[in-house]
């Protein structure tokens, strides 16, 4: 029993007949149970070939575009792509608004990769949304998947690849990359061609890249060393010249993974892959299916080879730490696995201006905190939620001396996890040991720094910077770039109060929170550590330090006047009865679901809280602390479902509330606000 009504923007209350008709909602963007906005897949050529514009639903499109590197993508010699397939897709990770998952798989060495390619057996894999928007927020591309196999792909391929529809589908991808935000495809086409389609295939390949170059600047289309020239599904397992009129007519070529070193050796030796190494992605399979060199835990045997012969890296299915796996230690066995890798991938640092802003959030967690506190106790998972992510590391120091950096969910400031830096340092150790945080390259003004911590008694805790001037790097390796190291002064608390007298708010029992100031114009932050000092006399001394936040903020954003939620508007509403919330309840339960739309800066916004309360007639007012927490939003969208409300006659008030990156609460006057009222026939 379904209700749906549209209601025009420029209506502060919106006054709603509750009938019961079919929901117009489409249930492949929306869960046919919930209402949930759901990422999806397209599984025929006519289901492609009829996407249009006007299917585009805001939900699915990625709202974090793709964020400047250091060094350019373009000039890494040595560039590493992941290809995500794991247990068919569209997991937990198909749910927009994120899902209450116990134990989700998430990525979050994104500083080791260059592209990430969401793969799938569908026609046509559109990455979810919330993967490319963590993936955006690192300077990461993101690639779909067009795959045909066996004698379902080779009908589809005979049906395009021929002079008369091959630019139809390529427009079809570019423009489902343009409309939904991500930044190209992986074209893998695994079944025989005629002679009609083979010899269209280069002509598909060149034009899908002219095209998705000119739409989508800085985009990528790669070919799946697969099909040879003559038609045969024959995987080569190198580049040669069987294949290379495939290679010639994209961006680059990504290999099949029974190579050996001899395919690579000759490989580099082939005059033409001369100039273009950087676009061959030498296939790496984590599963270690059929003969390949290395895979598991032993993955970094096949990058070592690789790397010798200078190509570039495509890791398939590193999902396999999640799969074959106790899936409740993925932290563990995910950074296990990277670490193994580390001495043969190129680093990339995101690049951006202020503010800097990280609480180390992975996306998922079992609680939610704001503050130091518990906004909610449950489980939950949102790649969007993910922020700029950390190092995660175990070094050996001299003598016993160790030190490690980790995610931990058992206590946060804010998201759902904190960064956990703990170890032994020795009592030969006279120095502090400096811990590294993050890779960026971030141009400073004058700014505020914030840093929110807990540590043991046995350390003292400081932040140390390593900044260079501005103009170098753009055209030198990281490497030759001279940095120097700075640390921030403290603020007094009184002139802290005195400049920014909001920042009283932030005060907690049990993290230490600290302010200073910085004015380094025309400098770059490139590394963010903090320094741990033993305190008494010299010992073998175990330490743990809990990282809450880093944030850097441009002073002159702090004295702004606050901006106003604008176009706050409410549609799509569906009625829905079900069970009452209690298990022991015999009444049926009137549920509200809605979707809520609204306008404001996006650069000024961290997240958006979404709250609701019941009024108890037109215009009257409620205590603030009545308000009903329903959820955290990421974009200027939210999707409310299955929430609980009285039974009609009833009036409610749904509110967003900013919060901006600068931690300060925002006065209900800049909230968006607005009401519904509702009857029943």
């Amino acid at each position: 029993m379904e209700c749906c009504l549209h209601q025009p923007v420029d209506f502060h209350s919106i006054h709603e007949v509750i009938s019961y008709l079919p929901s117009p909602l489409p249930v492949k963007h929306y869960d046919p149970d919930t209402t949930e906005p759901i990422s999806f897949s397209l599984q025929t050529l006519d289901e492609l070939l009829g996407w249009k514009q006007t299917e585009v639903k805001h939900f699915n499109i990625a709202v974090v575009p793709l964020a400047p590197r250091q060094p350019p993508l373009s000039s890494c010699l040595h560039r590493t792509l992941v290809s995500h397939d794991m247990m068919g897709g569209y997991l937990d990770d198909r749910f927009v608004q994120g899902t209450a998952a116990e134990a989700p798989y998430a990525f979050y060495h994104w500083q080791y990769i260059d592209i990430f390619n969401y793969f799938t057996h569908n026609l046509v894999s559109i990455p979810p949304a919330v993967w490319t928007n963590a993936a955006h927020k690192h300077g990461v591309l993101v690639l779909g998947t067009f795959i045909t196999e066996w004698t379902d792909g080779a009908a589809t391929c005979e049906a395009f690849l021929n002079e008369e529809r091959y630019r139809e589908v390529a427009d079809k991808l570019v423009q489902l990359s343009y409309y939904y935000g991500f930044d190209g495809w992986l074209i893998n086409i695994e079944n025989t061609l005629s002679d009609t389609a083979v010899k269209t295939t280069p002509l598909f390949l060149r034009y899908l890249t002219n095209q998705m170059h000119q739409q989508v600047p800085g985009s990528m289309v790669l070919w799946y060393d697969s099909v040879i020239e003559n038609g045969e599904l024959k995987w080569q397992n190198e580049l040669n010249q069987t294949n290379r009129f495939f290679f010639d007519a994209c961006d680059g070529f990504f290999t099949n993974y029974n190579w050996t070193s001899q395919n690579l050796e000759w490989m580099a030796d082939y005059s033409h892959a001369n100039g273009r190494k950087a676009d061959i992605y030498v296939g790496v399979d984590v599963f270690a299916r059929g003969e390949v060199v290395g895979g598991m835990f032993e993955t970094h045997k096949a990058l070592e080879i690789i790397r010798k012969y200078n190509f570039s890296a495509a890791i398939f299915a590193p999902g396999w730490v999640y799969e074959t796996k106790e899936k409740t230690e993925l932290r563990h066995n995910q950074d296990k696995f990277w670490a193994l890798l580390k001495n043969y991938l190129y680093i990339h640092r995101p690049a951006m201006s202020l503010p800097f802003v990280s609480s180390f959030c992975q996306g998922f967690g079992n609680a939610v905190y704001w503050k130091g506190k518990h906004e909610t106790k449950k489980n939950w998972f949102n790649l969007t939620a993910q922020e700029i992510q950390p190092w995660y590391y175990h070094e050996q120091l001299e003598g016993r001396g160790w030190i490690q950096s980790r995610a931990c969910s058992e206590d946060a400031w804010n998201g759902g996890c904190s960064l956990l830096i703990d170890g032994l340092i020795p009592a030969i150790r006279t120095s502090p040991v400096c811990a590294k945080i993050f890779s960026i390259h971030v141009p400073l003004s004058e700014a505020l720094v914030s840093f929110v911590y807990k540590s043991s008694s046995q350390v003292t805790i400081s932040l140390e910077l390593k900044i260079s001037d501005a103009g170098l790097g753009e055209d030198m390796h990281s490497q030759d770039i001279k940095l120097r190291s700075v640390s921030p002064v403290l603020l007094h608390e009184d002139e802290l109060i005195q400049q920014f007298p909001h920042l009283k708010e932030n005060k907690n029992t049990t993290w230490t929170v600290r302010y200073s100031k910085l004015d380094l114009q025309g400098c770059i932050l490139r590394e963010i550590g903090v320094n741990i000092q033993l305190v008494g006399e010299p010992s073998d001394t175990t330490f743990s330090c809990r990282m809450g936040e880093i944030m850097f903020l441009d002073t002159a954003s702090l004295h702004a006047a606050p901006e106003c939620v604008q176009e706050f508007s409410i549609y799509d509403i569906v009625w829905l009865r079900g069970a009452g919330a209690s298990s022991h309840s015999t009444s049926c339960c009137l549920y509200l679901n809605a979707t809520l739309q609204w306008k404001y800066p996006t650069k000024l916004v961290r997240h958006f809280k979404v709250y609701c309360r019941q009024l108890k007639a037109p215009n009257s007012q409620i205590p603030e602390d009545e308000l009903v927490a329903v959820g955290r939003a990421y974009s200027q969208l939210y999707r409310i479902t299955e929430l609980p409300v009285p039974e009609p006659p009833g009036q409610l008030e749904l509110l967003v509330e900013p919060v901006t990156w600068n931690g300060f609460q925002l006065p209900m006057r800049c909230w968006g606000r607005r009401s519904v009222n509702y009857t029943e026939t």
